[in-house]
């Protein structure tokens, strides 16, 4: 999932990094309201995480202004309040699941996988396959030829991108900029982790799937698509 974290409090928000991003998640952080309404018109998250008391404009008013830009993604609200005309509240404004604070993380987990699942209706968005090659956003699970292959999180990042991507050639930039933000890393890794992923996406296989294009970036192609 890339989830969009609204949220004020910086020990919430670091928890909720620590617990979301190894286990194959993206996390994006906004401080406050305005900042989470510019980055969810910039960015294609699959859920937010909106907590209801945010400076300069609170959590229900954030729901509401994002209903109001046509921006439906599955909102979950995070509030101390927990009285039942607070939570009617929150529902009414546009969001569509509520929990409580103090929360586990797992439920949390489970209930933003159970929106993104109720909120797609159908595996468009969180089931991309090329030919053989299947990747699953949700259970965040790859596989090839019915095989399954088990990615390491950079990996599994970098694939699920240029799947999405397909078949355009994705720059070099592009991906490491999905992968790391704005934080680049100084070494040479995006090469590092290119060639674990075709060794496991591709190397066991027929053919390849996976492309470099010089001197632009990387693609995944269906076979009857490549150039001979």
């Amino acid at each position: 999932m890339y989830i969009l974290v609204i949220e004020d409090n910086p020990d919430i928000i670091e928890n909720l990094y620590a617990y979301f991003e190894p286990r194959g998640h993206k996390v994006d952080a906004a401080y406050d309201g305005f900042s989470g309404l510019e980055f969810s018109s910039k960015n294609s998250y699959d859920v937010i995480i909106l907590d209801l008391m945010l400076p300069g404009i609170d959590g229900l008013e954030v729901c509401e202004k994002l209903r109001d830009r046509g921006i439906n993604l599955p909102v979950l609200m995070l509030t101390a309040r927990d009285t039942v005309e607070d939570k009617v509240l929150g529902l009414n404004r546009g969001a569509d699941d509520y929990l409580i604070k103090p929360y586990s993380l797992k439920e949390l987990e489970a209930r933003l996988l159970a929106l993104v699942r109720r909120a797609h209706g159908s595996v468009s968005k969180t089931h991309l396959c090329i030919d053989d090659l299947e990747l699953d956003t949700v259970s965040l699970t790859v596989k090839r030829a019915g095989q399954n292959i088990e990615l390491p999180r950079i990996s599994f990042k970098i694939l699920e991108l240029v799947m999405r991507q397909s078949p355009r050639v994705v720059p070099r930039l592009e991906i490491e900029r999905h992968v790391w933000g704005e934080d680049l890393p100084d070494t040479d890794s995006l090469r590092v982790h290119l060639n674990t992923l075709r060794n496991l996406i591709d190397k066991p296989f027929g053919h390849h799937l996976m492309r470099t294009v010089r001197g632009m970036g990387y693609c995944i192609v269906k076979q009857n698509e490549q150039q001979v």
